[in-house]
């Protein structure tokens, strides 16, 4: 019997969300011996032949799996996401391979940055599981505004979105959480084509851990930068809830709709919202104008506006659902014209200043710390980061880093 069960391979491979033919391109195989490089790799599956340790190595890199993997005597399984709140489309699988891939990495990261915090003999968070969905939105909206020292002056004097996020950004790290962004796992380059691994904003708009030592929030940096502080109130929300999981972009359970509650209040109090009663009576066009306007003003996007205008009665269920999908497919349509633009720009951002942002300035503090005290090893650094060995002194000598 082969040392390597050909259960295992195929599994690996679904896992990853690859076809065989994906695969085969990704590993970069060759036709051979009058087989096509599809047909070797289903010859691997069906047992007919085994794999080589060079080729093992490379599955573990693109299917997201430890190589010890490969040597278990049947596929693992599926690990533990914590709560699913996504309500997909009817007929629409919840798994995504990529979404798994990540979820399983995000919680290998908090795992390593829990154990620097045990080391430095940190405090546990009081606020983590706190609270009850009893709490009226906008008394927990006060709270966290509290909790993280949140000024919603200092936030809409920003001159942009980013700057916006980032000041929000600093202040929920400043309470003890660490904010990431991240919406994919990489990109694999072979001479035969490139593999993306981008997940959409339709499958997971951001995701939260609750833990009393190393909280962490995911945001999908894919999504519109407008939207990232309210996905990070939404998450940190989900922190003081003590509810570990999944948040997409749909509002259907309760506990995402007061997750949007809390979010929508702390950035937009009600009183504020009742500028737009009189849209009431407006065209869809007059609304969405409106809308727009008010949202730029007040540094968040015209979806969260558009939600809030719904859930103070201002306008129907059907307007809403409209106009967020006329939002949403505007934005689409800017993101493609952005894409285009920067494919013809020469050059591009610098990969440790993009890999810094990702991050966030907290967590690189915590890595430099750990590493000035010798208590992980660059090899630990690199994996907490999502960075080779190589690139993580470099990465924390930018300025900022400290």
């Amino acid at each position: 019997m082969s040392a390597i069960q050909p259960t295992i391979l195929t599994w690996a491979r679904k896992t990853a969300g690859l076809s065989l033919e994906d695969a085969a391109v990704a590993l970069d195989m060759n036709d051979a011996r009058g087989r096509t490089k599809t047909e070797r790799l289903a010859s691997m599956e069906a047992g007919e032949e085994e794999p080589t340790r060079p080729l093992l190595v490379k599955m573990a890199k693109v299917y997201r799996r430890p190589l010890l993997v490969f040597y278990l005597a049947e596929p693992p399984r599926a690990g533990d996401r914590g709560q699913d709140f996504r309500t997909l489309p009817s007929g629409q699988n919840q798994f995504n391979a990529e979404l798994d891939a990540l979820v399983r990495d995000i919680k290998a990261r908090q795992s390593l940055i829990r154990s620097m915090l045990e080391d430095a003999q940190a405090a546990p968070l009081d606020y983590i599981g706190s609270v009850a969905m009893d709490v009226p939105a906008s008394k927990l909206a006060e709270l966290l505004a509290e909790r993280v020292g949140f000024s919603l002056t200092r936030y809409r004097e920003a001159k942009n979105p980013d700057e916006a996020f980032a000041y929000l950004r600093e202040r929920i790290e400043s309470a003890g959480v660490y904010v990431l962004l991240l919406g994919n796992l990489g990109s694999y380059h072979t001479n035969l084509g490139s593999y993306h691994t981008n997940i959409p904003v339709n499958i997971f708009r951001g995701f939260a851990l609750a833990d009393n030592i190393a909280p962490v929030i995911i945001i999908n940096d894919l999504d519109a930068r407008i939207a990232w502080s309210f996905t990070a109130i939404h998450e940190l929300t989900h922190l003081w809830l003590g509810t570990t999981g999944i948040s997409g972009t749909d509002t259907e359970q309760s506990i995402e709709q007061y997750c949007n509650d809390v979010a929508g209040a702390f950035l937009l109090p009600a009183a504020e919202i009742q500028e737009l009663a009189p849209i009431a009576k407006k065209s869809m066009a007059a609304v969405a104008a409106d809308i727009t306007s008010f949202a730029i003003a007040h540094r968040v996007s015209r979806a969260m506006v558009a939600y809030k205008v719904y859930r103070n009665g201002i306008i129907s269920k059907t307007q809403w659902t409209a106009l967020d999908h006329q939002f949403r497919q505007e934005w689409e349509a800017h993101k493609e014209r952005e894409a285009q633009k920067n494919k013809q720009a020469e050059g591009g951002p610098n990969y440790y200043i993009v890999r810094r942002h990702r991050v966030g300035t907290a967590l690189l503090g915590l890595v430099r710390r750990s590493l000035d005290e010798g208590t992980i090893t660059y090899t630990k650094a690199s994996r907490v980061l999502g960075v080779k060995p190589r690139s993580v002194e470099p990465l924390l000598s930018l300025r900022g880093a400290r």
